[in-house]
């Protein structure tokens, strides 16, 4: 595919050598120090971290990942023991940084999911769980009145509005000693309303039919999936969390901090890096990708439905899927493409509508994919009940559809070569 290149030899385009290089690792570095800086002033360290903090680390990390990238790409122009010594850490850092924001985002696009497909009211960690203490409380009882008692008897009524399962830490696991009481609750959540006095299970109102086999036993399962899910990556997100905090008051990470302190200032550039165009380096970042490009299966990604994808399911196998390690690493090569850009150009770089594009298809890729893993990995649960299992199961094939969507639309809009801003 033609790609425009500036003419090195042009004597209009302006030289761009090691100076350029180093005015931006400069900017970027102190960037990085002023996020650091807010981070700290906002109480990034507190477990309950405002909205500055999470801008802040979101910052940190974009600027650890833009002077790792450009230390990558224009290595040469580097002195090499220090290059090669602080990109690993740079790399660790904006990595354990991103884990905390990945579980909770992976978390939002599993519970939408299971809410989209099991057409519940409500999500599934908020599907009210069975109440064993009786519906004689009358309407002052916080929770549901439609439950299981000890002697498996079943009350009726219907869900107090504003009731929030996830907020009680008796999730569905909690009443999961009563199999019938779940199930019920899990049927009055699926329904849209039942009224007073009405049997769960009867015809109740003709507004809200009864929910066909299929989809009630999604709902059922959706809903301690979904309890499931919720209490795996939450608890990921909770050590991911400490992993940060300590990240953050390590020796390490002072290191790291110390050294950027110094990029701030003093660029180690080599002695050739003042006569040297960056371009030609830029531009090998580039063949890279499209290297890379061209050795994905395009012809399989440009129809819509790609059955081979599913093989690998939910086998017991917890390795990554095998197709989607050449598209991750499409997505890293893009990122280091369009980071040499923003050196080449700065501000004055006009936007690729096809390269924005065809990140965002490359990032919704990553998403998927490890939404489905995250699925298999909780179908993998022993002792998990068959509706639980199932909805898993409809979880899982749906994320590696949503995978198999997002190669689609890369395929599509990487043959675009408009350029322009939108």
């Amino acid at each position: 595919m033609a790609q425009q290149h500036l003419d090195p030899t042009d004597p209009t385009a302006g030289a761009l050598t090691g100076d350029a290089l180093a005015g931006y690792l400069r900017a970027q570095a102190t960037e990085f120090l002023r996020a650091l800086r807010l981070h700290r002033e906002t109480g990034g360290g507190a477990s309950n971290g405002t909205e500055e903090s999470v801008d802040a680390a979101r910052a940190l990390r974009r600027s650890a990942r833009r002077i790792s990238a450009s230390l990558h790409t224009f290595r040469p122009l580097l002195e090499p023991d220090w290059s090669e010594a602080i990109r690993p850490e740079l790399a660790w850092l904006s990595g354990t940084l991103a884990l905390e924001h990945a579980y909770v985002a992976r978390l939002d696009r599993l519970l939408l999911a299971l809410h989209r497909l099991s057409g519940a009211p409500v999500l599934p960690t908020q599907l009210p769980t069975p109440d064993v203490r009786g519906a004689g409380a009358g309407g002052g009882t916080a929770g549901v009145t439609v439950g299981a008692r000890p002697d498996g008897s079943r009350t009726s009524g219907h869900p107090t509005p504003g009731h929030n399962d996830a907020a009680t830490g008796e999730r569905a696991t909690t009443a999961a000693g009563s199999r019938a009481g779940a199930a019920a609750g899990s049927r009055v959540a699926g329904a849209a309303h039942v009224p007073r006095g009405a049997v769960p299970g009867s015809t109740g109102s003709p507004a809200s039919p009864a929910p066909a086999p299929d989809r009630g036993n999604l709902t059922v399962g959706a809903a301690k999936a979904g309890a499931l899910l919720d209490r795996q990556l939450t608890l990921a997100r909770t050590r991911a969390h400490s992993s940060a905090l300590q990240a953050l008051g390590s020796s390490r990470f002072h290191a790291v901090a110390d050294s950027i302190a110094v990029l701030a200032s003093e660029v180690p550039l080599t002695t050739a890096a003042a006569t040297t165009d960056l371009r030609p380096l830029a531009a090998a970042a580039e063949e890279r990708l499209t290297d890379a490009v061209a050795a994905l299966p395009l012809v399989t990604a440009g129809h819509p439905y790609n059955a081979e994808a599913l093989i690998h399911g939910l086998s017991p196998d917890p390795a990554p899927h095998p197709q989607d390690a050449p598209w991750h690493q499409v997505r890293l090569l893009l990122r280091l493409h369009r980071y040499a850009r923003e050196v080449l150009h700065g501000d004055t770089d006009p936007v690729d509508v096809r390269l924005l594009a065809a990140g965002q298809s490359l990032n919704r890729h990553r998403d998927a994919s490890e939404a489905a893993a995250a699925a298999a990995q909780a179908a993998r649960t022993p002792r998990i009940a068959p509706a639980t299992a199932y909805a898993l199961g409809v979880l899982h094939a749906d994320q590696r559809h949503e995978v198999e969507a997002a190669r689609f639309a890369f395929q599509q809009c990487w043959q675009r070569q408009t350029v322009g801003t939108p």
